[in-house]
């Protein structure tokens, strides 16, 4: 086995195309501990949390007050209750608005509780863009308890101007009473929370 010592490897002018290894070759192994850099990234990125309860007033479509950052790469989710601006996009309250053009995977998840309120509950968690619901999930239950409701999907950002917002919904059909979402509890657990990242290589 030969060894080669350089500071740099480029093509041959006239070419854009640089190929490392040929049809022989099965592995390429890098040094333990190594770091590779000028890679795409899958950043932006966030994940918030919801975190003391918040009140859903019966058949009322309400974003999701995600006012806890476990993490925001790119400083691109406004985690406030007013709007901002970031990077220079003007951001909605609890929005995310990366700033780098791309797909971007969603998930989210709300906790609802509806402890004594009676059964036959309808309980949605949607994704919002620019203002308009694009996924939806609907969930029924017969039986009172607390209940989670999670959606996802991906979205198309332009990364000027689009913005994402999670929001909920309840209805009961035996009564109008409002129910809470589940804020942190303080002991580690997370009941309602919102991420996004930026999907690479297509």
């Amino acid at each position: 086995m030969s060894k080669l010592e350089t500071n740099t490897i480029d093509n041959v002018s006239g070419s854009s195309t640089l190929t490392i290894g040929d049809s022989n070759t099965s592995t390429i192994a890098l040094k333990s501990g190594a770091t590779l850099t000028n890679f795409p990234a899958n950043t932006p990125a966030f994940n918030a949390s919801l975190s003391s309860n918040q009140t859903l007033t019966f058949l009322v479509t309400t974003t999701v007050a995600f006012n806890t950052e476990l993490y925001d790469v790119g400083g691109c989710y406004n985690n406030t209750g007013s709007t901002v601006t970031l990077n220079g996009i003007s951001v909605p309250a609890y929005s995310f608005a990366p700033n780098v053009a791309g797909k971007y995977f969603f998930y989210g998840q709300v906790y609802i509780n509806n402890t004594n309120s009676g059964a036959d509950l309808i309980h949605a968690a949607s994704i919002y863009k620019n203002g308009s619901a694009t996924y939806v999930r609907d969930m029924r239950y017969d039986t009172d308890g607390g209940t989670n409701v999670s959606v996802s999907g991906s979205i198309e950002m332009n990364g000027t101007s689009d913005y994402i917002q999670l929001r909920a919904l309840h209805r009961n059909l035996n009564n109008s009473a409002n129910l809470d979402l589940l804020g942190n509890p303080g002991d580690g657990r997370i009941y309602c929370y919102f991420t996004a990242y930026k999907l690479i290589g297509i």
